[in-house]
């Protein structure tokens, strides 16, 4: 790719890193081109859709969610890792309104984009959760579905408006729930 192609689709990601991220799914590619200031057949050569434009973004996001996944599953005790991950995924989301609406099922699969293998989102997650579950720090009962189902109702509570400590306030609440009786 030649070096000004290669600047105009990293242009292309950051600013639909950031318009998706405050605005959501449902910005149109030609308000992308126009605030990365190139035009929409500039986008369509790099993202033919699209699906294609968030994918490369959700790609982006992911690898990085994973890496610290990683990061605590090496330097954490199982159940600390989980609940900690737990509360990484819940703030991430928040962070990223259209992370969130797909997260949630609304506009993109970005489980479908989670499972290459390089960073395999749905693979840690399952790894953390079974790991919590042998250390005694999860309920043996929760399956990686609750544990979505949990996160998706922490960030509910954000369409009401950011609220840090009522976000903080939630994610207590799920994780008394997941966490095993002693």
């Amino acid at each position: 790719m030649r070096a000004d192609a290669e600047r105009n689709r990293q242009r292309v990601l950051e600013v639909a890193l950031e318009t998706f991220a405050t605005e959501g799914l449902s910005v149109p590619v030609a308000e992308i081109a126009r605030r990365a200031g190139v035009g929409t057949g500039t986008v369509s050569r790099h993202f033919p859709t699209k699906d294609s434009l968030y994918e490369a973004i959700v790609l982006r996001l992911v690898a990085e969610i994973v890496d610290r996944a990683r990061e605590l599953s090496a330097t954490r005790d199982p159940g600390t890792a989980f609940f900690e991950f737990f509360a990484l995924m819940v703030d991430h989301f928040a962070a990223n309104l259209g992370l969130s609406q797909a997260m949630s099922g609304t506009g993109f699969d970005v489980h479908s984009v989670a499972l290459a293998p390089e960073h395999n989102l749905l693979a840690v997650e399952e790894e953390l959760l079974v790991g919590a579950q042998k250390a005694g720090a999860v309920r043996p009962d929760v399956v990686r579905a609750d544990v979505k189902a949990l996160i998706v109702g922490c960030l509910a509570r954000e369409q009401q408006g950011p609220d840090p400590e009522a976000r903080r306030r939630m994610i207590d609440l799920a994780c008394a729930g997941l966490r095993a009786q002693r």
